[in-house]
């Protein structure tokens, strides 16, 4: 078990430094299905502070691990005393760099995958997370409505590139006849889709 105030602590730090951690309901959520799932292996592109990636953890199956990546070095940093400092650091495993350079290097299997990182990357992000994805493995999406401008008309420029690609992420998890998709409106959006 992990140390529950130590990680109370983390995330009061950071909402108070508007670090972007996963939503409660979020995690909710997706707490739901690693209780039913209990996940041996998993894969999280975007570590931020650590904070789902310690979440998650009391859900995996005895002897699980989480493998994730972060390309923030002072977060990566962060990370790493934060895991310690709730006692996980035997089970999580942080790559530090780009998920664009390091998905492509990586060939363990994983159980689930949650996507959470940059906007404009998901596409690339579900091509890995599937190549990388057991059978009946789950891939989570955070964020995936983007505060409403993905299903909206809504277009500023600054946003296009990250809308264009969520909604793209959304078509192609939709209709890939590999996965079973559904997005739900929960937190900033989350695309749920189970591996056939």
């Amino acid at each position: 078990m992990i140390n529950k105030q130590e990680l109370e602590k983390i995330k009061e730090k950071a909402l108070a430094e508007h670090i972007p951690i996963i939503m409660d309901e979020t995690l909710e959520v997706i707490e739901k299905y690693l209780k039913k799932s209990k996940p041996k292996t998993m894969l999280e592109i975007g570590t931020a502070v650590g904070y789902s990636a310690i979440c998650f953890i009391d859900f995996l199956a005895e002897g699980g691990r989480i493998d994730t990546i972060e390309r923030d070095e002072q977060r990566v940093r962060e990370a790493r005393e934060n895991i310690e400092k709730v006692g996980a650091a035997n089970m999580i495993n942080i790559y530090e760099g780009d998920a664009v350079e390091i998905l492509p290097t990586l060939n363990s299997k994983y159980d689930v995958c949650f996507i959470d990182a940059a906007k404009g990357k998901y596409p690339f992000f579900l091509q890995q997370a599937l190549r990388l994805l057991n059978d009946n493995g789950i891939i989570f999406a955070d964020n995936i409505l983007y505060k409403g401008y993905v299903m909206s008309d809504y277009n500023k420029h600054k946003q296009r590139t990250a809308v264009r690609n969520l909604r793209e992420y959304i078509k192609e998890a939709s209709e890939n006849d590999m996965l079973e998709t559904e997005i739900l409106d929960v937190g900033d959006g989350l695309a749920i889709s189970r591996k056939k």
